[in-house]
């Protein structure tokens, strides 16, 4: 099979870990039979420096044109200056809303070989975690509308949380499929005791969860989730909120982890289409020093080959390769412990890479 990917590799370190996840898909090509095409767009600040804006059309194009998208990350000092709408980091608001990719796969995943890089104690996470966060991605405070204004108090500034029945539902929908697929338990997060758009989301994930008996339901205020994410992290499944929500709590998961440079993540809408990026970003204090670790990178790869490609037992080969890259004592710098051999990016990828059998 032949599969067109848009690769956006973006700013910072983004060049240098799309490029060690290229190596494993091109890997899992040779070994498989199928032939990847890398189609490279811009995005990010590097558009902004090249055409003058963060979000070019042609990036677009190219990404409705291809089977799925590997995203690197955007944004740094350079830019930091620039009015809200024009920083890099619109790029990534902008291509979640065109693309329609309303829902953000978040696996938080420790692997027993890193459980000393856990900030937990040893009791509480013995034998591995799994959590996977189902964040809502195209509504909320992020999308709401914003700006400043004169108060009796002096300039101040708002930004505005709303959701949709309709896109709640979907979102919940798709965490409860989610659920069903691995252990049948899903934690719905919000702040429903002060929020009237949390009252609405609760009261909509109430109404789709009776579609779905089989599955265990439970509400959450995030404050508490927040903290029983370090205090029981073994409590939680699948858990399902709100962008904002989503995007700390699915941070704070990646931290448990041990590094945010391991966490993959998928942002899906309707249909196989989807979006594959780590969740951590462009870094540029590390940026071309050969320091940068890949795997989430590589693991974001994972889920393109599993969620839109249908290929999971390539997936799996992925997956594999870097429990055998961590099994055998590699470590990259921010992952590095007494014994083990540090290597750089680009060894770290091809090690991984020809890790990965049929």
């Amino acid at each position: 099979m032949e599969y067109k990917i848009a690769v956006i590799s973006g700013d910072g370190i983004g060049p240098e870990i799309t490029r060690e996840a290229e190596k494993a898909l091109a890997k899992v090509g040779q070994n498989y039979g199928h032939r990847f095409t890398f189609n490279h767009v811009l995005a990010g600040g590097c558009a902004i420096d090249e055409v003058g804006q963060c979000l070019p059309d042609e990036t677009l194009k190219a990404c409705r044109d291809s089977d799925s998208v590997l995203f690197g990350a955007v944004g740094g000092p350079k830019w930091d200056d620039l009015p809200g709408e024009q920083r890099p980091e619109k790029a990534v608001l902008g291509l979640r809303e065109s693309l329609g990719l309303y829902g953000n796969l978040r696996p938080a995943l420790l692997f027993p070989e890193l459980e000393d890089a856990c900030p937990l104690k040893p009791e509480i996470i013995e034998g591995g975690l799994d959590i996977m966060v189902v964040r809502e991605l195209t509504g909320g405070i992020y999308f709401g509308d914003k700006g400043l204004c004169e108060t009796e108090n002096g300039p101040g500034a708002y930004d505005v949380e709303i959701y949709t029945e309709r896109e709640v539902e979907r979102i919940a929908r798709f965490a409860f499929l989610m659920a069903m697929k691995r252990n049948g338990k899903l934690t719905s997060v919000d702040k429903a005791n002060v929020l009237e758009s949390s009252r609405l989301w609760r009261r909509t994930v109430n109404k789709v969860a009776k579609d779905f008996p089989e599955v265990e339901l439970s509400h959450m205020y995030v404050d508490n989730a927040a903290m029983q994410l370090i205090r029981n992290p073994k409590q939680f499944d699948v858990i399902v909120t709100s962008n904002m929500f989503g995007d700390i709590l699915s941070d704070e998961a990646s931290m448990i982890a041990g590094s945010i440079g391991l966490l993959p993540s998928a942002s899906i809408g309707e249909g196989t289409f989807g979006l594959y990026e780590p969740i951590h970003g462009s870094a540029p204090d590390i940026t071309g020093k050969d320091m940068a670790n890949p795997i989430a990178t590589i693991l974001s790869a994972a889920m393109m080959l599993r969620y839109s490609l249908g290929l999971s037992s390539e997936a799996d080969a992925v997956e594999e390769a870097v429990r055998v890259f961590l099994r055998e004592g590699y470590r990259t710098p921010d992952i590095m412990s007494n014994g083990m051999k540090q290597v750089g990016t680009r060894e770290a990828g091809d090690i991984i890479a020809e890790s990965i059998h049929r």
